[in-house]
């Protein structure tokens, strides 16, 4: 048989290896040519072996050739046999290159290769799986050498690239209906042995009853105009999953600094006013107490934050992959979805730009099979429409329709006092949660309440006494302590992210 081809192209790229790296890679040449054989002889074995292996799975670049020959025979609904794959590769300029007919002959007398064509198989797609990892390997070693590749890059290509080649190996088989439903079943069985919701609770029992809670692999879109509360209801969802169900939550925030974040938790947490948090008011020692006895939960929550300016998707999805590997983290929420950066070639081209970030936050989502909360803009549409109510609607999602087509759920938030649509005072605080999408479940509008001071959402009936309920030294909240000192507890739980 001929030497290969020495000539750079895909089908060379084990032989490059090899001279680069010294060693020859994992390959099973007899192996292959049994199945080749089969092939020709057996027709039984042609299903099977198109099924399961790719013309890559072999390494010897005439026996590639061969296959692909026989692949597009079987795309044309023309039978394989010895004049078949031999007018094939004729046609394609490949005959001689792999030896003439007398080699296609010889493969032919493998008669028994038929009968052990599945373990044959087998051998072919773990050498394959082999040489993909020594090729990936390979292609991480070249970029790491390079001091121009982002690190964060590095290590998603790296993470991306080894996944990829145990995965472009491994096919899901065809299952019956029968054991579908058990495995659903089994799913639901489990599920009534727990009590509340089956995904990320968040919090608010009218939402959880839509949803069951955020579900894996979701991703869910939280959109609305500046200043209606998108970031302060996300940050009370992150905190509800994270302080009372004990869950790990991270949050991206890429418009504000970790200091604004804690100093709007706090003011949550703790029921004083935003002012006093921020300091334009000085609090009694008995506000002190109150504060550091309400922040116990809050300080020592699975709770981690990154404020990241303009973070690159890639690097998003680096540091997420970390936090859930190294912190278990359950749920991310990115605040918000316009201000991260896509693709460095598209840049300025702003809908495919942010088509990409969307497709990768679902594809992140998919992968660490966990809820991702992104918040997003929304055009000034629902306010300027006329004759409406200023609800917001799918369409008014900023920048690129990929965004509504990716969700797996569309979250509005709609305040109807604030976009000036009413002027009844029994509508300042009212609030409404519309799930205007929602792939698995209904769409509906749920009402809230929205107390500005405390930037927190509650439910409607709904005490916003936090302290109150507490309890511990709650003495202290009706009367200031007389000489109480204020030296102030250290919330540091060492789980800084």
């Amino acid at each position: 048989m001929p030497e290969p081809s020495r000539k750079r192209n895909r089908n060379a790229e084990p032989q490059d290896l090899e001279t680069l790296m010294g060693n020859k890679p994992p390959q099973a040449l007899d192996v292959e040519a049994a199945v080749l054989g089969a092939m020709l002889v057996e027709p039984a074995t042609i299903d099977e072996s198109m099924e399961e292996l790719s013309a890559s799975c072999f390494y010897d670049p005439h026996h590639r050739m061969i296959f692909e020959a026989m692949s597009e025979l079987v795309n044309e609904h023309v039978s394989i046999d010895l004049v078949t794959v031999s007018e094939k590769l004729r046609s394609k300029g490949n005959l001689e290159i792999i030896g003439g007919p007398v080699v296609l002959a010889g493969l032919s007398q493998n008669i028994a290769a038929a009968a052990h064509i599945e373990y044959y198989i087998k051998i072919l797609k773990q050498k394959t799986i082999q040489r993909d990892l020594i090729t990936a390997s390979y292609e991480i070693l070249k970029q790491s050498f390079d001091e121009s590749t982002n690190v964060d890059d590095l290590i998603d290509n790296a993470q991306t690239k080894v996944f990829a080649a145990i995965q472009n190996n491994v096919k899901r088989d065809v299952q019956d209906i029968g054991s579908i439903i058990n495995e659903v079943l089994d799913n639901l069985q489990e599920l009534q042995n727990i009590t509340g919701p089956s995904g990320v609770p968040s919090g608010y029992p009218s939402i959880d009853r839509v949803t069951q809670g955020w579900q894996k692999s979701d991703l869910i879109i939280l959109a609305a105009r500046p200043s209606v509360g998108k970031t302060a209801f996300a940050l009370n969802i992150a905190r509800n999953a994270a302080v009372d169900a004990n869950m790990p939550v991270a949050v991206f925030s890429l418009e504000m600094s970790a200091d604004q974040l804690g100093k709007r938790l706090i003011t949550t947490e703790s029921g004083l006013s935003g002012e006093k948090i921020k300091g334009g008011v000085k609090l009694e020692p008995f506000e002190w107490i109150q504060l550091e006895d309400t922040l116990r939960r809050l300080a020592k929550a699975p709770l981690y934050i990154d404020d990241t300016p303009g973070i690159p998707i890639m690097e998003f999805r680096t540091k997420a992959k970390r936090l859930v590997k190294q912190k278990g983290v359950r749920l991310i929420v990115v605040d918000y979805l316009q201000l991260m950066q896509g693709p460095v070639e598209l840049r300025g081209l702003r809908e495919q730009e942010v088509a990409a970030i969307s497709r990768t936050l679902k594809a992140t989502a998919k992968e660490l099979n966990i809820p991702i909360i992104a918040l997003s803009q929304l055009s000034r549409n629902a306010v300027q429409r006329t004759g409406g109510t200023g609800k917001p609607q799918l369409s008014d999602l900023r920048e690129s329709g990929s965004i509504e087509q990716d969700a797996d759920m569309v979250i509005f938030i709609h305040r109807p006092d604030f976009v000036g649509m009413s002027d009844n005072p029994e509508d300042r605080e009212k609030a409404y949660i519309v799930i205007a999408k929602h792939r698995n479940g209904e769409v509906c509008d749920i009402e809230m309440k929205y107390k500005a001071s405390q930037v927190k959402f509650v439910e409607p009936d709904q005490s916003l006494d936090v302290y109150a309920r507490q309890g511990p030294v709650a003495s202290a909240v009706n009367e200031p302590l007389a000489g109480e000192s204020q030296d102030h507890y250290n919330f540091d739980n060492q789980q800084d992210f």
